[in-house]
């Protein structure tokens, strides 16, 4: 094999490690599209049940096919206080399990003797898959389209890579450079530093798989360089970890541990096994003789499903690890606010971040909620003991308009977002906007309150009463605006309106009655103008209102 052979095998080497990559990134965003819905659901349901956390992480990892993804999702939920680090560390080992699929499905494409290879057959996917996202003319087409095409170009990236392993395999030079290396912890490092670099284990795996096959290594040395992955996989979390709060950096320490306990253990235990002449390598040979791939795919299984059950009873004591190796640091206030659901790590996994931005505006709609009730009763008590909280919460009504809107903007240049989802951020910016017009309305109200406690004047009796009726008239709008938009009901948009046109007529009877008691001189022309700017304001409060209930009507294919 001469030195231009070589050059073409390294670089189809590289080649198909590339083309591997990005199939994995293409099925990744497009299984995350297709299943939005029923991931979000997923996570939604982690609840105190360990085993439900371990199956979670198993069907999120196995349905987006990443388990980085699952793992920075699921810091980001303990960074918003959503999950608690046991349930979070469940999800991680289920993540384990789920990311072996790759494995199993690499395995079972490398099956193949005489007859048209398997292999082969999967590849052709691609090809399919081109063609549907191509022609496809509705959005569900052309995400099958890419799940198919990248699907099968895992198999071309595998060809290619299995093509340069058996270029490689006929040098007696390589193939005792690489017998050559034989230590287990040599192999794990290697597995563990390749992963890092490239960030995904799957990859890696699939690599000893291939390596495995065409005979450049053994089955013990494939089994170490996969061991070693899952050390190497952890970098993802890490770097999202220490980006983000205590609790994160805590969940991406637990993430390390787990699978270096796991690799300890394993090693150990083939200690022991070496002492009556058996290895990991002789035990899946017997069980699955002639099928180098199989072996490999399985113990790669067996070993994340194994050190999850030995780890799951000892959550408890793990997490009380970590919790004092990464101890609670006095509480430094870098920034006045901050947003409590949504963090950039979310980004990777687009379809969940989604549905964090929701209970961020409804949190936001709280905060707004809370900010006109306290503007009414400044305006009809003249009790100013929570300005101080009002002017709080209005700043940080500005700081999440602010930051939701950039976050938005971010989720929505990301791959793996479905038509739906695409369509409520389009429509989130407004329902952002509208809650933050509320609080500035409330905040004028607050204005108009402190210039009738400069004059020495207040509104008449029937003016509080006329107010405080505008209050539940706006709570009841709330109420059903809100339902409307968490639960994308019609039938709450429709109470909405009903009550929204109630609120018209009110103000229209509050300035009516007003014109009265400026003609009986109960009011002054000062109060009298303070308050129809209050009525108005009010007004303009459910019109923002309804807007957020009707933003539903772009997401829910039924006539209004």
């Amino acid at each position: 094999m001469n030195l231009t052979a070589i050059i073409t095998s390294l670089l189809t080497l590289l080649a198909g490690i590339g083309v591997f990559l990005l199939a994995c990134q293409m099925m990744s965003s497009n299984l995350e599209a297709a299943s939005s819905e029923k991931l979000k659901k997923l996570f939604s349901k982690a609840s105190g049940n360990k085993l439900l956390g371990v199956g979670i992480g198993a069907l999120g990892t196995a349905a987006i096919q990443s388990s980085g993804a699952t793992t920075v999702m699921t810091i980001g939920f303990v960074n918003a206080g959503i999950i608690s680090l046991t349930q979070a560390a469940a999800i991680i080992y289920g993540a384990n399990i789920g990311t072996t699929v790759t494995a199993q499905i690499v395995a079972l494409g490398m099956l193949g003797g005489n007859s048209v290879s398997t292999s082969v057959i999967f590849s052709a996917f691609a090809g399919l898959g081109a063609f549907l996202g191509i022609f496809a003319k509705k959005s569900s087409g052309k995400t099958l389209g890419g799940i198919l095409a990248g699907f099968g170009m895992l198999f071309v990236g595998l060809e290619l890579m299995s093509g340069s392993m058996e270029s490689f395999a006929a040098l007696d030079s390589v193939k005792s450079f690489l017998a050559g290396i034989s230590s287990p912890l040599l192999l794990v490092a290697l597995g563990a530093i390749f992963t890092a670099i490239i960030q995904s284990s799957s990859v890696m795996t699939s690599i000893a798989l291939t390596m495995v096959v065409t005979g450049l290594i053994g089955i013990d040395q494939g089994i170490y360089l996969t061991m070693g992955s899952n050390i190497g996989s952890c970098v993802v979390a890490v770097i999202a970890g220490i980006t983000s709060g205590t609790n994160a950096k805590r969940t991406a320490l637990i993430h390390l541990l787990f699978n270096c306990s796991g690799v300890v253990l394993f090693m150990l235990a083939a200690l022991c096994l070496g002492c009556f002449d058996v290895s990991y390598g002789t035990m899946f040979e017997k069980l699955f003789p002639s099928a180098p791939q199989v072996q490999l795919a399985m113990f790669h299984t067996f070993f994340n499903t194994v050190t999850v059950a030995i780890m799951l009873p000892l959550t408890g004591g793990l997490v009380s690890l970590v919790k004092k190796m990464i101890p609670e640091k006095p509480v430094v206030q870098d920034a006045e606010f901050s947003l409590r659901y949504v963090d950039d790590n979310m980004l990777r996994t687009p379809p969940v971040a989604v549905s964090q931005v929701k209970r961020e505006i409804l949190r936001m709609a709280g905060i707004a909620l809370e900010n006109i009730d306290r503007s009414l009763e400044m305006a009809t008590q003249l009790d100013f003991s929570q300005k101080s909280l009002f002017e709080r919460d209005e700043r940080q009504l500005n700081f999440i308009n602010r930051e939701l809107i950039a976050f938005v903007v971010h989720l929505s240049s990301q791959s793996g977002l479905g038509e739906k989802d695409r369509l409520y951020l389009s429509g989130t910016y407004r329902s952002v906007r509208d809650l933050e017009r509320i609080g500035d309305y409330a905040e004028n109200i607050v204005e108009y309150a402190t210039a009738l406690a400069n004059s020495g004047q207040q509104f008449s009796d029937d003016a509080k009463y006329e107010i405080s009726q505008m209050k539940t008239l706006l709570h009841q709008l709330y109420g059903y605006a809100i339902d409307a938009y968490q639960n994308e009901s019609f039938e709450a948009l429709d109470k909405a309106n009903v009550v929204e046109e109630e609120i018209d007529d009110y103000t229209r009877r509050m300035e009516e009655g007003h014109i009265v008691r400026m003609e009986k001189g109960i009011c002054t022309p000062a109060v009298g103008a303070q308050y129809l700017e209050l009525s108005s304001n009010a007004e303009r409060i459910a019109d923002h209102m309804i807007n957020i209930a009707k933003s539903i009507r772009t997401l829910v294919k039924q006539k209004v």
